[in-house]
């Protein structure tokens, strides 16, 4: 099942600061909902476990990150894949940008992802709604992490 997701977010900092916490995976672990594990591998990526609950289905997801179209301190594209068990996969991407706006950073993502397995058969409307929790979740910790 494809997945599609947008959005924006105004954070009070500047670009640079959001950049520096964007890529600091310390920033990371503690803003990912469910993030039990985050490490930076040798190619400049991460690799992940994170518990996550969506709908009926809970799983540990076990997954790598890469980051490529790195412009510093505008943006990025970040993607992964994670594998749930029976829970099913998930694999895709979001391309990430920074703009400096009314004294702050105006930080947009648009994603696209593939899901598979028993996470697919909950169908569109659970999927995007959780979605939606979990990057609603990520993104309220990382304004705080990004002011404080």
């Amino acid at each position: 099942m494809a997945m599609t997701m947008s959005g924006e977010v105004q954070l009070a900092a500047p670009r640079e600061v959001v950049w520096t916490k964007l890529n600091d995976p310390a920033v990371l672990k503690a803003c990912i909902p469910g993030c039990e594990e985050l490490e930076v591998t040798e190619d400049g990526g991460f690799r992940a476990v994170a518990k996550m609950k969506v709908g009926p289905v809970s799983a540990r997801f076990k997954g790598k990150v890469a980051l490529s179209d790195l412009d510093p301190p505008n943006g990025y594209k970040i993607s992964g894949e994670g594998e749930g068990g029976i829970a099913g996969f998930a694999k895709g991407g979001a391309v990430v940008g920074l703009t400096d706006k009314d004294g702050g950073t105006l930080l947009t993502y648009n994603v696209e992802a593939q899901i598979g397995g028993k996470l697919a058969q909950l169908g569109q409307r659970l999927i995007n709604g959780s979605a939606k929790k979990i990057a609603d979740e990520f993104f309220s910790n990382f304004a705080k992490a990004v002011q404080g």
